[in-house]
């Protein structure tokens, strides 16, 4: 009885190590599910619709800066301030229409005549001048709004250039659309009602497409579908066509 007592410990403790095997081992299964969990997570958004195949948040697509904050209303005092500013100018402009070279004359007129009647009429009422302070544009600043002005500008050109070669058919037809969208709007208003609406839509447009994302990608996607349809139809019975007709390189010579 005293031999088999051993031996029937060791069974039970081999039987306890499997049991406990099985449970870690499941354990670790299920952690490494929990794991990749996340991964799935973030597949599953990266393959999302997003509106123009953006991959970033609105906020980072508009720069994720100070004006970032002010067309998303992060702060709503500073964006109330800047569209109204935005809107009186529009007023004064457009309702009431004042030119801008009389607008920054008169401005410039008022602020003169007040600082130095204000510096001369100091000695008489016994209070100090006004202390004017010296406003200087530093190098670095101009050099570099120089800079990213060049670089737009020769990528502007550059895409023109792409799209006058031929080489991409459906982007000239796009270009040749918006231009043609834009000539309509310049004959409903001029460039400052434009730029007005330009900039309301910014303070509107990307705020409340924040805010409704997820319904706005959503039926993008299936306008985009609708539209690639009705563009895969087009080619097939106008624009293959009308290629087809087109001479491809130059006429051989007659012997």
């Amino acid at each position: 009885m005293a031999e088999h007592a051993p031996e029937h410990e060791s069974a039970d403790k081999s039987l306890v190590e499997k049991i406990t095997d099985k449970i870690h081992g499941h354990d670790s299964s299920s952690s490494d599910s929990d794991d990749d969990k996340p991964s799935s997570i973030d597949a599953f958004k990266s393959k999302v619709f997003r509106l123009f195949g953006r991959e970033k948040p609105i906020h980072h697509v508009l720069g994720a800066g100070k004006p970032a904050d002010i067309f998303l209303w992060r702060n709503k005092k500073i964006s109330a301030g800047v569209l109204g500013g935005a809107t009186a100018m529009w007023v004064l402009f457009e309702l009431l229409e004042y030119h801008l070279i009389t607008l920054v004359c008169h401005i410039s007129i008022l602020s003169l005549a007040v600082l130095f009647l204000w510096s001369n009429a100091s000695t008489f009422i016994n209070k100090s001048p006004p202390e004017i302070p010296v406003v200087t544009l530093p190098e670095k600043f101009v050099l570099e709004f120089a800079s990213a002005l060049r670089y737009e500008i020769n990528r502007a050109l550059a895409v023109l250039r792409e799209i006058a070669s031929g080489r991409d058919l459906k982007k000239f037809l796009g270009v040749i659309a918006g231009l043609w969208l834009l000539s309509i709007v310049g004959n409903w208003c001029n460039f400052v009602t434009l730029f007005y609406i330009v900039f309301v839509l910014l303070h509107t447009v990307p705020v409340i497409y924040e805010k409704y994302e997820d319904k706005i990608d959503s039926f993008g996607e299936k306008a985009t579908i609708e539209i690639k349809k009705q563009y895969a139809v087009f080619d097939e019975k106008v624009l293959k066509k009308v290629l087809s007709r087109i001479p491809k390189g130059a006429l051989k010579k007659k012997d």
